[in-house]
């Protein structure tokens, strides 16, 4: 919030300029809110690139949510209306803004339900006009009748000609054919119209709610951020609306028919069969639009939902795409596990659980900020059943495989109908230490990618094959969600190579969950995904900068590092990953020059998280030295592949150590010489004091960092171990007091 605090402190005539620079797309009181988040996000990579952008935005209604809930805890009434509104604003302004060709394909398909929501409204007013012109003709008819039937019995007592009763009966039977006509006219259209609403409904729920599922299915394993449920729950309630209006009219039908019936009334052979049709329609509406907005989450872990563990709260939302505000606070959502598991029979052998905390909740209009109806649930706990002589009937289905279902469930009593609702999650993964986290993430992954069935605990006793092509881009979406960069083709090449062998192309090439998962690659003693996401945690708590900027390339194979740095000047170097470090390495391959001129290729000995704990990897490489035969020191990394000087590159994400400010005039204050810490690597073997002399002036200590040499990292001289040398700096020095 420091820039926004500055630019507050202005003169008053650059303030009126602020001001002029923020209007309804943005207020001025929004920057205020968010303004911490808001300093923390790169902008310039948003604007250069729209998925990133796309990420940012939805990631800012998320930040105006939680404001909101902030506001809506203080009950600060105006702040939450204002918030309301300008979330509301960015979601039009959003969906105008889409690029062209997303646009014309989405608005197509869009204006199509759209006409025929606003069909459907309309036929239901023409019904509703032509109902009321029905009633007024039969209440003519009926006052004729009766009218008719009273002055006949008089005219029968004096003897009066029946000509006039005649005619008027004739009349009488005109207006009894044109109320047939008009009552089988209303009936058909309501028919019609029923067999529409179906139509239009299969549509919401089969195509457009379906779709929604799956694109939550994609955005909880990384993929492309879910839209928001806003334009649906329009959608549906538009025409969950249009279908009471509807039952109400058969309704009227019914008392009509109650006030005058005849032979062969359409009324009396088609309401029925109408009104049922209608009842379940709109019961089997509200039963898909109730829906799991937000998947389960523990909050530490946002980017690996539907993971949770045993004894941690974890967090979900509900919500009902059906906005009748007769109905907030209406509905009690209760929550269990393993309710049911889609066949109705449970995974036999599997752990059981119970589901802890708040795990009841009224749905309210409160818990969004636009007053859709949903309940949020942040306190659950899942914990073990205490079974006695469980036995296991899936002898090779681990802890990390069993799937299970949270379910959520409601009763909804409206207008004389009772509705029973339930929804389920995905299927989660439950862990009971945090170690199990990289292989229940991996049975995610593997379940959501080939399967859009919600409830398929089944799914690891025989789990299918995927392509590459399926597998390569959730590998790219384990970056992309976490960092600003996906894979590119070259890095996923390199890994289908790690998981498939040497082949050119790799495209619909299968893929077990053994070898993706739990078979060790050849020559190693770890899995190919084991190896992979300690890689992500390293990108993500390490060298993540580094990564953004698009140094690192990462994943590449040992010829084609060659290719590329044999064509290069000496001091040409690149960054990758080390393929043989289990817990996530990094090291860097420099070209250099032999005495007799001839290009060799050298690498270091990966850095690890444990030595990046404790220095930058951007320090390593700035200050990185090897120790020639002569003992001198000298830089072997000069540019960056493929030309990017060093400094260039590395030297903005240097830490520089604080200095205390020296008082000259204390005399118990003494001036030190600074120290360094380097990374050096000898370049011939023996003993490290016998290369370098040690003197105290100016060598403070010389520690060894790594223990283990790995001979695939090794680069054509051998390998290099890495020595960390801790240097003093400077030209005077105060006598040390005796």
């Amino acid at each position: 919030m420091a820039q926004w605090n500055q630019l507050q402190q202005l003169d008053t005539r650059y303030l009126e300029q602020l001001h002029q620079l923020y209007s309804d797309s943005f207020p001025m009181e929004l920057r205020q809110f968010l303004a911490a988040w808001i300093e923390t996000q790169d902008w310039a990579y948003a604007a250069s690139k729209e998925s990133h952008a796309t990420l940012v935005f939805h990631n800012l209604l998320g930040e105006i949510d939680q404001q909101y809930s902030r506001f809506l805890q203080e009950s600060n009434v105006l702040y939450q209306h204002n918030l309301r509104k300008i979330k509301q604003y960015l979601q039009v302004c959003h969906q105008a803004g889409q690029s062209p060709h997303h646009s014309s394909v989405v608005t197509e398909k869009q204006q199509i339900l759209e006409h025929n929501l606003q069909d459907v409204r309309k036929r239901v007013q023409d019904l509703e006009h032509k109902i009321k012109v029905l009633e007024n003709l039969q209440d003519d008819f009926d006052f004729n009748y009766k009218t008719l039937k009273s002055q006949g019995d008089v005219q029968d007592l004096n003897g009066n000609s029946q000509a006039a009763t005649r005619q008027k009966m004739a009349q009488l039977e005109q207006m009894l054919t044109a109320l047939d006509q008009m009552r089988r006219q209303i009936v058909t259209d309501l028919a019609a119209l029923l067999s529409t609403m179906e139509f239009v409904q299969k549509t919401l729920t089969d195509e457009e709610l379906a779709d929604w599922k799956r694109r939550q299915q994609i955005a909880c394993i990384g993929g492309p951020p879910n839209i928001c449920l806003d334009r649906l729950e329009t959608w549906i309630t538009s025409l969950a609306e249009s279908q009471l209006q509807t039952r109400q009219q058969i309704k009227k039908l019914e008392e009509l028919q109650q006030k005058v019936s005849y032979k062969g009334d359409p009324i009396v052979h088609h309401r029925p069969v109408l009104e049922d049709r209608i009842v379940e329609l709109f019961r089997t509406l509200i039963k898909s639009a109730f829906v799991v907005e937000r998947q389960p989450c523990m909050p530490m872990h946002p980017d690996r939902p539907l993971v949770i563990k045993t004894g941690v709260q974890f967090t979900t939302k509900v919500r009902l795409l059906v906005k009748f505000p007769e109905l907030n606070y209406q509905l009690k959502i209760k929550v269990a596990i393993d309710k049911d598991c889609g066949d109705g029979s449970a995974l036999r052998g599997s752990r059981k659980f119970n589901i802890l905390g708040t795990n009841t909740k009224v749905m309210n209009m409160e818990e969004s900020n636009n007053g859709s109806l949903s309940a949020e649930f942040k306190h659950l706990v899942s914990v073990v059943k205490r079974a006695i002589n469980r036995r296991r009937t899936w002898a090779s289905l681990i802890v990390t495989e069993e799937l299970h279902l949270i379910t959520f469930e409601t009763e909804v009593y409206h207008q004389g109908l009772k509705i029973d609702l339930e929804t389920s999650s995905l299927p989660v993964v439950v862990i009971s230490n945090i170690c199990q986290m990289p292989n229940a993430w991996a049975s995610i992954l593997w379940y959501n990618m080939l399967t859009n069935n919600p409830k398929n605990v089944n799914f690891f006793t025989k789990p299918p094959v995927a392509t590459w092509d399926q597998v390569a881009e959730i590998l790219s979406w384990q970056f992309s969600s976490t960092t600003k960069r996906g894979l590119n083709m070259e890095q996923l090449a390199t890994l289908a190579e790690k998981l498939l062998g040497p082949g050119v192309n790799y495209s619909g090439c299968h893929i077990t969950w053994a070898k993706f998962c739990k078979e060790n690659m050849p020559g190693k003693g770890f899995s190919f995904w084991v190896w992979l996401d300690n890689i992500i945690d390293l990108v993500k708590k390490f060298i993540l900068s580094l990564w953004n900027d698009g140094y690192i390339m990462g994943f590449i194979s040992k010829e084609r590092e060659r290719a590329l740095l044999s064509q290069k000047p000496p001091g040409t170097f690149l960054l990758r990953f080390s393929e043989s470090n289990k817990e996530g390495g990094i090291t860097f391959t420099w070209v250099e020059k032999d005495i007799n001129g001839k290009t060799q290729i050298q690498s270091v000995e990966p850095y690890t998280k444990q030595q990046l704990t404790n220095m930058s990897f951007a320090d390593i490489i700035i200050s990185y030295k090897i120790m020639d035969a002569t003992n001198i020191l000298v830089s072997p990394l000069v540019y960056l592949f493929p030309d990017i000087p060093k400094e260039e590159a590395f030297g903005k994400y240097c830490c520089s150590e604080p200095q205390e400010p020296i008082d000259p005039n204390d005399p118990d204050t003494f001036a030190y010489l600074k120290r360094k810490f380097i990374c050096v690597t000898p370049t011939n073997s023996g003993n490290t004091s016998d290369l370098f002399p040690m003197s105290p002036r100016t060598l403070d200590s010389l520690m060894h960092c790594g223990t283990n040499t790995e001979s695939s990292e090794q680069g054509a001289a051998g390998g290099l171990d890495s020595i960390t040398l801790d240097m003093e700096f400077g030209t005077e020095c105060a006598p040390s007091p005796m």
